[in-house]
């Protein structure tokens, strides 16, 4: 009746592995995380742009300076005035916002996102009650 019990667990070859792939994901996702942060602060400004009042009614230019007010405070860098097209859709403004964000990962490799929003900008905005 000798029995011997198993040891169960993981051998250091494999702690170092998996510790391995999961700094990978780790490292690619600190990476990519200001993509897509930037991403939402774009998304986030287009909202608020749209919920202020008589926003349709404003010049291109204004509206394209109120947007780039918006960006600047959530420190967004990619997007470029050349990236923002408006243009009229009936009684209101279309604004869309289209760039490519290229992020250098490890050497020669990169990471590129190119994301794309838009909003419709009526003229009535937001109820201000």
């Amino acid at each position: 009746m000798n029995t011997r019990r198993k040891q169960g667990g993981i051998t250091l070859l494999g702690f170092i592995i998996v510790a391995g792939v999961a700094g990978f994901f780790v490292f690619i996702g600190i990476k990519l995380f200001p993509m897509y942060s930037e991403y939402y602060s774009v998304k986030s400004a287009l909202k608020g742009l749209a919920a202020e009042p008589g926003v349709g009614n404003y010049p291109p230019g204004r509206i394209q300076e109120l947007f780039f007010r918006r960006l600047n405070i959530s420190y967004s860098s990619h997007v470029k005035k050349e990236h923002v097209k408006i243009q009229r859709v009936g009684e209101a403004w279309q604004m869309d916002v289209t760039y490519e964000v290229r992020e250098p990962l490890v050497a020669n490799l990169d990471a590129v996102g190119r994301f794309h929003a838009t909003q419709l900008l009526s003229g009535s905005g937001a109820d201000p009650n």
